[in-house]
């Protein structure tokens, strides 16, 4: 879709691209770091001033407590970190769980990987969780549960009862958990983040996956990282330096820095930045007729194609795009089976002009329908 909107003059709201404007605190202390030479492998684990600013961070906003030198591993993106994890946590055969809409890397690094992923479809626009229907995917052979929160393409963000329950299927199956919070700082009024490992009995069986490409829209840098119980962190920490050897020194530094001196208020505003954006974007869409999932967290949303009447969220999203002018990206690209046919989804993490553009784009094109 990206290519496609880039052939017919679109405005890309379907690939994740975040081209809000990365935060001055950000851009300097990467600068800083580069002309300080930081320039050389970093520990197999990551640079040793991020790993203990991400140990102060995870202490103060997620209520974890992790060691730097043994628990915290610097990798390529969050996305990094989950296909570190599923080499060196898991064999071919090992079966996982993922909600439906999923995240594509996850599926599809699951797979490449040899596992066996078994799919429990949130229903849009409730995606609300029966657990009795969610048990029955656990058996003798499921090794972990990857839970995305806020998630990715649905905005959902896990309910601490939500929680809580997966936490028990965790412990009664004996199974790791996998999170993935690069969201964390995008949760909207009405909602809260709340990670697993500061769940009881959960830390020593939570793997948490994380990274700033969102947070301060450094998606390019690739700088992510794993928290894990000290055998799990070593394992994905060896994998990394295996596949990778290390992020990228100087950004890593540059990351650290800005983990530290950005105060609360830099994250309430992002958020309340990104909220205006929803609302703004949601009410058009709900205006065209392209009744939206409103998130609750991350800067996605699911809009329902049905009143297009094509056959095919794919072509849906072609029409979009040709007569809208917006690309989003096919709801198919997220499900498995023909609810994602009944959806596309759209990222408004945009700057405010592009924003506007598309807006008036796709209102003028619902005026015609």
């Amino acid at each position: 879709m990206t290519t496609a909107s880039n052939l017919h003059g679109g405005i890309n709201m379907g690939q994740g691209i975040c081209d809000v404007p990365t935060p001055d605190a950000v851009k300097r202390a990467a600068v800083a770091a580069i002309e300080e030479d930081v320039s050389i492998y970093t520990r197999f684990d990551g640079d040793n001033e991020l790993r203990e600013a991400l140990a102060r961070k995870l202490l103060r906003h997620n209520n974890i407590q992790a060691d730097p030198e043994t628990e915290i591993v610097v990798t390529c993106g969050a996305s990094g970190a989950f296909a570190c994890a599923v080499t060196a946590l898991f064999d071919p055969g090992d079966e996982i769980i993922l909600f439906e809409p999923y995240y594509g890397y996850h599926l599809n690094t699951a797979r490449v990987g040899g596992l066996v992923p078994c799919l429990y479809r949130l229903n849009p626009p409730e995606l609300t969780i029966d657990f009795d229907r969610l048990e029955s995917l656990f058996s003798a052979k499921t090794r972990a549960i990857v839970v995305n929160t806020p998630a990715n393409p649905s905005g959902k963000v896990f309910t601490r009862a939500e929680l809580e329950a997966i936490a028990a299927l965790c412990a009664k199956y004996d199974c790791l958990c996998i999170t993935d919070e690069i969201y964390e700082y995008i949760v909207y009024p009405g909602a809260e983040h709340l990670s697993m490992a500061s769940l009881p009995g959960m830390r020593e069986r939570t793997v948490m996956m994380g990274g700033y490409s969102k947070t301060f829209s450094i998606t390019g840098w690739r700088i992510g990282f794993a928290v894990a119980p000290p055998a799990l962190a070593e394992a994905i920490g060896l994998i990394s330096d295996l596949h990778y050897i290390c992020a990228p020194a100087p950004l890593q530094r540059g990351v650290a820095r800005a983990v530290d001196s950005l105060g609360d208020d830099y994250y309430a505003d992002m958020c309340a930045s990104y909220l205006a954006k929803r609302d703004r974007f949601c009410g058009v869409l709900g205006d065209i007729g392209l009744d939206p999932v409103v998130p609750d967290g991350a800067y996605y949303v699911l809009a329902d194609i049905r009143r297009l009447g094509e056959d095919t969220a794919q072509a849906a999203a072609m029409r979009v795009l040709i007569d809208g002018g917006v690309a989003p990206i096919p709801g198919s690209a997220f499900f498995t089976d023909e609810v994602g046919e009944h959806y596309v989804r759209f990222c408004y993490a945009k700057r405010p002009e592009h924003l506007d553009e598309a807006c008036e784009r796709l209102s003028a094109w619902g005026r015609r329908l």
